[in-house]
């Protein structure tokens, strides 16, 4: 593969004129308009979606690889920390700057102008630029009757394929596990301060850097330039037998995992990826969505390890989620729920924007910040209830709610083993119509910010949230969790939903006011760390968790001089790591 090494360089102490400069040059290459520096432009690119916010010099939005390339190299002659960003959906502020506590400054690489995806392979592959979200990619296979890695969740607020890379993130969907690619272009910074191209997409392209990512951003290669090197893969190949082992004492996946870290995969942006590759997958001809309500959670426990021990089907998804986070997200998820529902994945993106520059005009006058939150919720009050009735029945008779997605020839596995075993003494289950079962998972998925809204609206009495993504082992019976009363005195509403079948739940904590979430984390680690659970499971450490040894190596090898995003999983924010 090309190996490109231009040399930059070395990096100098900032001052006022080498900034002036700095921002001149980044408007000669990517135009004026598209270099912000105000506080009130960048707010919300250095605010993260859940958690973090800090200062940067400037937010950059190049519109072609040729201009990221060159954004970057300036950057690095300049001495700057590059933070790259996509859609900013991410929930443990990886992706945006951590405080003021940097001996650099930052500037931020958003990339969402940079969204082609090219299908290769008549559409059992693609290669993705740097702004492609997971929703344009789902559009673009529909014609060709294929899938990608994710199809729902994340997609629904507009994040990036790049950001499932960079994150493994695992998604909703048990056939496919973690977002993962070994094929690759990217640029890193080596240890003697050097910007290098490594192209390791497998596709043939000679020429110097710029001429390669002038290419890739076409499309412009043919059939016989791409390569199928059998010691790369663009998905998880064994995850499905991975997650069928039900006896084993470690979990399916969780973002420590040194077998799924490979270059780009998992780097939580240390490297500066240009475009990936990855696999698609089979439309499914038919699916059916079966709604199963218990108040025992040990009859959940037979279902998972039955089908996954014994179906010749898996399920497409398996989504679990509590009464008290089904109460939650009904209220403060219902404005989510309905413009999903009414005007359609496509207009999120840009629904996130504005109400990022409203939030940003808000702070920047006085009002709260949060202003545009509590609008929104109190529109959704002048809807009608939103769920369907057996949705609700169900919510009063049963503690826990499993929605079960299968498709083709596990239909009829899953109606004849659900009809064997229920209804029991203390759970049931109905067969959803199309409606049912796509407001169901909707619902499911309008979970992950309802406790946001929450804590907006109820800031008097709440302090903050803990969130914790865990990965139970696969042989976890006892999934259900008892907290002592020492934490659960300090928490208001425990709010459990997740991806039953991997293991990997969403944990969200809203802590009384007066009370420290901090101290709270830390004791939920121990009892966790107890149980043999890993975390966080799928959104990547970011400032909240503490890297893991594995992921702390893959960070080292990546970025030598911890140029790319430093401070993440709790690491040195100061250049060279030192």
């Amino acid at each position: 593969m090309p190996l490109s090494r231009p040399i930059v360089t070395a990096p100098q102490p900032a001052a006022p004129a080498a900034n002036v400069q700095l921002i001149a040059d980044l408007k000669r290459i990517v135009g004026a308009a598209h270099v912000l520096t105000k506080p009130s432009s960048t707010r919300r690119f250095r605010r993260g979606f859940r958690f973090g916010e800090g200062p940067a010099l400037a937010v950059v939005r190049p519109g072609s690889l040729i201009e990221q390339w060159r954004v970057l190299n300036a950057c690095v002659a300049a001495g700057k920390i590059v933070l790259m960003q996509a859609a900013n959906t991410g929930i443990t502020g990886g992706s945006t700057p951590d405080g003021d506590t940097y001996d650099r400054e930052i500037v931020i690489i958003s990339t969402l102008r940079m969204d082609r995806i090219h299908v290769i392979k008549g559409g059992a592959q693609v290669v993705c630029l740097p702004g492609a979200t997971l929703f344009k990619l789902e559009k673009t296979l529909a014609p060709l009757g294929r899938n990608p890695h994710s199809v729902i969740g994340s997609s629904c607020i507009g994040s990036s394929v790049f950001g499932g890379v960079c994150n493994n993130s695992g998604g909703a969907l048990i056939h496919r596990g973690p977002a993962f690619t070994q094929m690759t272009l990217y640029a890193q910074v080596t240890a003697e301060g050097q910007v290098e191209l490594i192209n390791h997409l497998g596709i043939r392209i000679a020429g110097d850097p710029e001429a390669i990512l002038a290419r890739v951003e076409k499309g412009d290669f043919a059939l016989a330039d791409i390569e199928d090197d059998p010691h790369r893969f663009c998905s998880d190949h064994g995850y499905q037998d991975h997650v069928r082992d039900i006896d084993s004492p470690t979990p399916a996946r969780f973002n420590a995992d040194p077998k799924r870290l490979f270059e780009s995969a998992g780097s939580a942006g240390k490297v500066m990826i240009l475009a990936v590759r990855l696999d698609t997958f089979p439309k499914e001809d038919r699916t059916q969505v079966f709604y199963i309500g218990t108040n025992d959670p040990a009859e959940l426990t037979e279902i998972r390890r039955h089908i996954l021990a014994n179906f010749k089907n898996l399920p497409i998804e398996g989504e679990y989620i509590h009464r008290d986070a089904f109460d939650i997200a009904e209220k403060y998820g219902k404005d989510t729920f309905l413009a999903i529902e009414i005007l359609g994945t496509d207009r999120l993106p840009l629904m996130f924007a504005l109400k990022g520059r409203f939030d940003a005009l808000c702070a920047q006058i006085g009002l709260p910040a949060d202003l545009s939150d509590r609008i929104m919720q109190f529109g959704s009050t002048f809807f009608p209830r939103h769920l369907p009735k057996r949705m609700y029945d169900y919510r009063k008779r049963y503690e826990h709610h499993l929605m079960l997605r299968m498709a083709d020839d596990g239909i009829a596995e899953a109606e004849a083993y659900l009809a064997r075993i229920l209804p029991s003494a203390n759970g049931a289950y109905f067969t959803c119509t199309k409606t049912e079962g796509e407001k169901a998972f909707l619902h499911r998925f309008a979970a992950a910010g309802a406790a946001i809204r929450y804590r907006a609206i109820h800031h008097r009495e709440v302090e903050d949230i803990v969130a914790l993504d865990l990965a139970l082992p696969r042989n976890e019976l006892n999934w259900m969790e008892t907290l002592p009363e020492a934490i659960t005195k300090g928490i208001l509403h425990k709010l459990y939903y997740g991806h039953f079948f991997c293991h990997v739940f969403h944990q969200d904590y809203v802590v009384k006011k007066g009370f420290k979430p901090d101290d709270i984390e830390h004791a939920m680690w121990k009892l966790l760390d107890a149980r043999g659970a890993e975390y966080p499971a799928e959104h990547n450490v970011g400032h909240l968790y503490i890297a893991k040894p594995a992921l702390v190596d893959h960070y080292h090898s990546l970025d030598p001089t911890n140029s790319f995003n430093p401070g993440v999983g709790h690491t040195s924010k100061l250049a060279n790591w030192k």
